[in-house]
């Protein structure tokens, strides 16, 4: 502040030559510092709250990505058993049929096949329902769990 600021400070204007109204001088610098530290501290520790929430969602990422790897590969490994047992149930069923004698023998194969594949197909598909509800299910648990913990540690 240079000295005609100060002079105008003591005739009752502030610094930009605006009159004071004779409101009392009150010292300012104390609050707007106890102020300060106040935000400050407040500050430290929202960004300390988020931190650790960060740190919970990682480790929650982290799980899920790992439960998802295992459920994913079970999943997939599934769906090859399933492709192995249709092809070789499909090769045994037209090696049945080129040695059939009759047409009432291929209508017969026919109809016994047809009834296993469906009944083959319920069982697969009751298989693959399970183990989607299971992905989905250990797919989302690590990160339930975090979320509620990290809301629980905020309140």
């Amino acid at each position: 502040m240079s000295e005609a600021e100060v002079k105008a400070g003591l005739n009752g204007t502030n610094g930009f030559a605006m009159p004071l109204f004779g409101l009392p001088k009150i010292a300012l610098p104390s609050m707007f510092s106890e102020l300060s530290e106040q935000g400050v501290a407040r500050a430290k520790e929202g960004c300390e709250k988020i931190k650790a929430a960060s740190e919970e969602m990682a480790e929650a990422l982290r799980e899920t990505y790992s439960s998802n790897a295992r459920s994913t590969t079970d999943y997939g490994l599934k769906v090859i058993e399933i492709s192995n047992a249709n092809t070789a149930a499909a090769i045994d069923f037209f090696a049945h049929l080129l040695g059939s004698k009759s047409p009432t023998d291929v209508f017969s194969l026919s109809a016994a096949q047809a009834q296993k594949a469906f009944d083959t197909a319920s069982a697969q598909s009751k298989d693959l329902w399970e183990l989607t509800q299971r992905l989905a299910a250990e797919t989302g648990e690590p990160i339930r769990k975090r979320v509620a913990k990290v809301l629980h540690q905020s309140n």
